[in-house]
């Protein structure tokens, strides 16, 4: 049986970030005036998912900036025509050491554009690269440190822009948010620890999300935890691809996780999960709307309600690397040797 949830220790984890909201608001209120038109949104693995989440529903919503997701080798080799003085380039790295991400940091000392940086440790190449840079911490949450801080500044950045009408609400909800994802853990303990004594055998799963919940839950709790972490093979996709060829896969022992938010993409997925009742006996479905999520104000729930589908999944992983004998810190490559 995997360690009990200590609450006590996670929160411990996420005090730095709560207290350095008030520094990514500042440099929000400080891009907005400087006249900020294209935000690039930079990281590797859970810090890129974690930015193009936020970044739904700011193309959604915000009419006057441009935002794009990018992996840092990929903004190194294609150059972005519109990176210009009125650029930002938003840098997350939880080690600050990403080989990648460093390599932006250093290709970026010489454009005219703005630059921000989220990592742990102002001693980090990252860190000493950018000098407007937001720090967390030694941190054993680094995700969500990471999700609350880049979503301070980005909300900060579009209230002074766009107004954004919801930014105060969402800003509200960041200092309740390491609390509320403490609470889903702690309630989906038990039905994640069945789910991992039903799973323990399978070795592969199908992980489909739609909307921002495709990048915060369903990508990383297929890339980032599943594969790395479990050296399990995944199908990761969007919810509204499955009809146009994964669903051809699904049989009745085919493992299938579905995430589900509370934004206007919620739909593409409720389809998904009416033909895997018919089709397979193998479904676990991650509902943000099980949870109270107290102190987030009700307008600003779908903001959040990916990283909370994602919570009520995490102890599942917990408990499978406990039946496998593998702890999720294991690596069959990373961090091994040079590649």
């Amino acid at each position: 049986m995997a360690t009990p949830f200590d609450e006590k220790f996670f929160l411990a984890q996420l005090d730095q970030a709560l207290n350095e909201k008030a520094k990514a608001i500042e440099l929000g209120k400080k891009y907005a005036k400087a006249g900020v038109k294209t935000v690039f949104l930079v990281g590797c693995g859970s810090p890129n998912r974690a930015m193009a989440g936020i970044r739904y529903f700011l193309d959604r919503d915000i009419k006057s900036l441009q935002f794009y997701s990018y992996f840092p080798a990929e903004f190194l080799y294609q150059e972005p025509a519109k990176l210009d003085k009125d650029s930002l380039v938003l840098l997350i790295s939880h080690s600050g050491t990403t080989p990648e991400v460093v390599a932006v940091s250093e290709y970026l000392k010489d454009k005219e554009c703005h630059v921000a940086a989220v990592t742990q440790f102002e001693t980090s190449p990252l860190a000493k690269n950018v000098q407007d840079t937001i720090l967390y911490g030694e941190s054993k949450a680094g995700y969500k440190a990471e999700f609350m801080l880049a979503l301070a500044l980005l909300t900060s950045l579009v209230k002074e822009t766009d107004n954004w009408p919801i930014a105060d609400a969402v800003l509200k909800g960041i200092d309740a948010f390491p609390q509320v994802m403490a609470d889903v853990q702690a309630l989906s303990d038990k039905q994640c620890a069945e789910y991992a004594k039903d799973y323990k055998d399978d070795d592969f799963f199908m992980v489909m999300g739609a909307g921002p919940c495709f990048p915060i839950a369903a990508y990383v709790a297929g890339v980032c935890i599943m594969m790395e972490m479990q050296w399990l093979h995944t199908s990761v996709g969007e919810s509204a691809e499955f009809f146009h060829g994964p669903f051809e896969v699904i049989l009745p022992d085919v493992p299938v996780m579905v995430f589900l938010g509370e934004d206007e993409s919620r739909p593409i997925s409720e389809r998904v999960i009416r033909f895997c009742n018919k089709f397979t006996e193998r479904l676990m479905v991650f509902d943000s709307k099980d949870y109270e999520m107290k102190g987030i104000p009700d307008e600003a729930r779908e903001v959040f309600a990916p990283f909370v589908a994602f919570g009520a999944s995490e102890r599942f992983y917990e408990h499978l690397a406990v039946w496998h004998n593998h702890p999720l810190s294991t690596r069959r490559y990373m961090w091994k040797f040079e590649y």
